[in-house]
């Protein structure tokens, strides 16, 4: 699936600290995750965390640190070039096996599924209903995968990206859409409740939404693990600043409604197995005011 490349000589670690820049790739419509509001500004919750992890490289390096941005919308480019060092770190991506071969996954700051979008009227949900349907998907992703083993007889029409492939629905050249939950229940409010829905209630299947650094980067991997595992700590002990940047993407007047207790018991879950982090007195007193 993916070539193998020589390993890299230098560590993201030594480059950033040799350059004062770190690189990272990222999508420009994966809404709420990274895209390009009205603004023409790149946002999203997958970049408020990289921001922390230019912090987290600060505080470490004892310098300033500077984000350089390269949009690649293909997750099958992202991938060798991330091994081959033309980038630091891709992150908004499905952890699958396949590619955890490839490139070294952080911890999970979110949880999706796959799922469909589909005209209002359709009565498309249950896998017996795809066979032979035409279900737009991006290749070799998770959803690709997913509607193969749910329903070996779907007909799979390759879309490369969002844009293309909400054309091809609303066109009827796909009978649904399949995809991440997150972004296809962006995407509906986007477009409008009324003319779409998702299905079926219950994702086809569930993953974590984690980045990616290559190989052999442990203490780069820690450093981003240790700014994931600060934010999920910080929203949890009502620290103002996570709180703020969660519920931008993900609370009750977000982009996406979900309800906090489903966010707190995904961080709950996933801090339980890690150490807690230190907070410094500055973060004590903020809290507790």
């Amino acid at each position: 699936m993916f070539s193998t490349v020589p390993a890299r000589a230098e560590t993201v670690m030594e480059k950033v600290a040799r350059t004062g820049v770190l690189t990272i790739s990222t999508r420009s419509d994966l809404i709420p995750y990274s895209y390009i509001n009205e603004e023409g500004k790149l946002v999203g919750y997958s970049i408020d965390l990289l921001n922390l992890v230019q912090e987290e490289l600060e505080q470490r390096l004892g310098k300033d640190i500077i984000i350089q941005v390269v949009i690649e919308e293909k997750l099958s480019e992202r991938i060798p070039k991330l091994r081959s060092g033309e980038f630091d770190i891709a992150c908004d991506t499905a952890f699958t096996w396949e590619r955890d071969r490839f490139v070294d996954f952080s911890t999970s700051y979110a949880v999706s599924g796959i799922r469909l979008l589909v005209n209002s009227e359709s009565n498309l949900a249950s896998p017996e209903s795809l066979a032979n349907q035409r279900i737009g998907t991006a290749p070799n992703n998770p959803g690709s995968a997913t509607i193969k083993t749910i329903q070996p007889q779907a007909n799979l029409v390759t879309v490369n990206s969002v844009e293309e492939g909400l054309n091809a629905l609303e066109q009827g050249k796909v009978d649904a859409l399949a995809g991440d939950t997150v972004i296809l229940y962006a995407i509906r409010e986007e477009l409008g409740k009324d003319s779409y829905k998702l299905v079926p209630e219950q994702p086809y299947a569930r993953y974590g939404v984690a980045c990616m650094v290559a190989e052999n980067n442990s203490t780069f991997l820690n450093l981003v693990n240790y700014s994931i595992i600060k934010m999920m700590q910080g929203y949890l002990v009502g620290e103002n600043r996570f709180e703020e940047m969660v519920n931008q993407w993900f609370g009750p007047e977000g982009i996406i409604n979900v309800d906090p207790t489903i966010i707190r018991n995904f961080f709950e879950n996933v801090m339980i197995t890690k150490e807690q982090v230190p907070l410094d007195k500055t973060e004590s007193n903020a809290i507790t005011k």
